[in-house]
């Protein structure tokens, strides 16, 4: 994980960068050992399988000359069963460490997804991040299990091949050389392209899952739309393009195989004529033969096997690529240390905005216009005060820096005094209570919603709130209660119970401070006027700030405040701004708060 720059910059390395097997091996701290055994066990399965051509060479000759061979066959039976033995012990020690890396890698990707700025996710699908986590990191498995340890194998298999089948036939091993080094040097010139390609099919499948996703969590949309051919239309779009980039692939890989093929199986035919020529003519024994061909195999075995290894390495590089460009991406800016400043009410103002200045960093967005352009005002402690104004005039923008969801590009917001880019970012949130716009669920049961932020809660706090805010009926659905699954995304609840369960989650962690983005905006007239209700019972030693369209929810605040094109433009009590305002005068009238 690479550090934030000072900026604050989401990202701190914009251009490409490949990723290494050097920045895959930190993934391997803290199983030294186990990948220690792995190496001694494959020295032990190589030497095995080394020693079986050298059996079969004393058993042949032996029998050749009339020679007692009892004792070396059953050395090459039981070489033969160790050789397996140790063989499948390798293969499952490398398996368990290659599911502890994947786990490890997932859990290191999950907690930097986590950790982005909101500004990322405004950016990115959820479905190719859901990708990443998934498919990228089981092919970054690979590099492990058919990988490092399959060429370290390899290296060591060959190389004590090359070393019998010199002593037994330095002409021979000249001609299965040749052949050996054409097949390598056409498979490491595929490499560069196999990565790329690879890199390029993942993406497409990122893009596949981005599409399914956006089907799937939009499905009651889509289908009142009546336009599932439609979107069945796109996400077959995606699919097609991951089926291509997988054919490409394919093709690629088709080629490694018979290519190094082609090559050893003219070795063998050369060899096999060239040997069976010596040895009819008495320069070479039928048993050497047998055991330079055993060896030929041998060799073919590592060589094939490292250049699958070589192919799988690049896949799960290309997979790393992808993992990397997220672990380099900037977490959320914390800033210099700094102690929370007290709740003791020393602070006339809970919030102040001076000069703020701010716009959405999006690659279509128009760099000459801000959301937010030089506001100031002041937030009252123990106070209610209401954001109001036009669409687009940045009352939401607001809360979503309050909460440090977005970093102002001028200006300071200061909290109790202190700067509040400078303080801990968890902390800050802590005490703050946030009811959005959207009133999203999380998938799971009743409580489980209830104790996102108050993990402590009691069930019969739980029933509690759930009764504040007209909710009470939501535990007699079914015998789980509490227990109540919402389904997806909280399906089962209608907009308006959707809406007063994330009141209830704020009430329930009992925060000092509320922020609340059009907290009545799902719910009918009745069910308004009792969250009013209970919004002035709860709020009696809290300061509220309130984002609202309906005016009436707010007329009888502290203080509220009309921002029209991202500045202030008044501000007051409700009597004073329909004397001294325009603008909140006409959107008085047109909620006929007014004749």
């Amino acid at each position: 994980m690479t550090p934030e720059d000072g900026s604050g910059a989401q990202l701190t390395d914009r251009t490409h960068r490949r990723a290494s097997l050097r920045e895959f091996l930190p993934y391997l701290r803290g199983h030294g050992r186990v990948l220690t055994a792995v190496a001694v066990v494959s020295l032990i399965a190589t030497a095995l399988a080394v020693a079986q051509p050298l059996m079969v060479q004393q058993l042949v000759n032996a029998v050749g000359a009339n020679e007692p061979a009892t004792l070396f066959l059953w050395l090459l039976v039981g070489i033969t069963v160790a050789d397996a033995g140790f063989s499948a012990g390798q293969s499952y020690l490398l398996q368990r460490t290659a599911e502890s890396v994947v786990l490890g890698l997932r859990r290191s990707l999950i907690g930097r997804m986590l950790s982005l700025p909101v500004g990322e996710f405004d950016r990115r699908r959820v479905g190719d991040l859901m990708s990443r986590v998934g498919t990228d990191t089981t092919l970054v498995r690979t590099v492990i299990t058919s990988g490092l340890f399959e060429i370290l194998s390899s290296v060591l298999m060959f190389g004590a091949a090359v070393v019998l089948m010199v002593l037994l036939d330095p002409v021979l091993f000249a001609i299965t050389l040749g052949a050996v080094l054409l097949g390598a040097g056409g498979v490491l010139l595929l490499g560069s392209l196999i990565r790329s390609t690879s890199k390029e099919a993942q993406d497409a499948v990122g893009s596949m899952s981005a599409a399914v996703e956006r089907g799937l969590t939009g499905i009651r949309t889509i289908k009142a739309a009546v336009a599932e051919d439609r979107e069945s239309a796109l996400i077959d779009r995606e699919s097609v393009s991951a089926f291509r980039a997988g054919i490409k692939m394919a093709k690629l890989q088709a080629v490694v195989g018979p290519l190094m093929s082609i090559c050893i199986q003219g070795a063998f035919i050369v060899v096999l004529t060239v040997g069976g020529v010596r040895v009819a003519n008495g320069t070479l024994a039928l048993g050497d033969l047998m055991a330079f061909i055993l060896y030929l195999f041998l060799l073919v075995m590592p060589i094939a096997s490292a250049m699958n290894a070589f192919v799988q390495i690049q896949a799960g590089l290309a997979a790393l690529d992808r993992i990397q460009e997220i672990a380099r991406l900037a977490p959320e800016r914390e800033g210099e240390p700094a102690e929370m400043p007290g709740l003791d009410g020393h602070h006339r103002s809970v919030f102040e905005f001076r000069d703020i200045q701010f716009r959405y960093d999006t690659e279509d967005h128009d760099a000459g216009t801000w959301v937010l352009n030089q506001l100031s005002f002041d937030v009252p402690a123990g106070k209610r005060t209401a954001i109001v104004g036009p669409s687009g005039a940045g009352k939401s923008t607001l809360l979503a820096l309050l909460e440090r969801f977005y970093e102002p590009d001028g200006g300071t917001i200061h909290y109790r005094g202190k700067t509040l880019s400078s303080l801990p970012r968890n902390e800050l949130r802590s005490e703050f209570g946030l009811v959005e716009q959207e009133a999203p669920i999380l998938s799971g049961t009743l409580a489980d919603n209830l104790r996102i932020a108050a993990p402590d809660a009691t069930a019969e706090q739980m029933l509690d709130v759930l009764a504040a805010v007209g909710l009470g009926d939501l535990t007699g659905r079914s015998a789980s209660g509490l227990e109540l699954n919402l389904g997806e995304d909280g399906v089962r609840l209608s907009g308006g119970q959707r809406q007063r369960l994330a009141w209830a989650r704020v009430l329930l962690a009992d925060r000092p401070v509320l922020l609340m983005d059009e907290p009545t905006a799902s719910v009918d007239s009745r069910t308004e006027h009792h969250l009013q209700q209970t919004l002035a019972a709860a709020s009696e030693d809290k300061t509220v700030v309130v984002v609202a369209h309906r005016l009436a929810t707010i007329a009888d605040f502290d203080q509220i405040v009309v921002l029209d094109d991202g500045r202030v433009v008044a501000s007051g009590r409700h009597t004073d701004l329909m004397h001294e305002s325009g603008l909140y005068r006409d959107m008085a009238q047109r909620q006929r708060l007014v004749r």
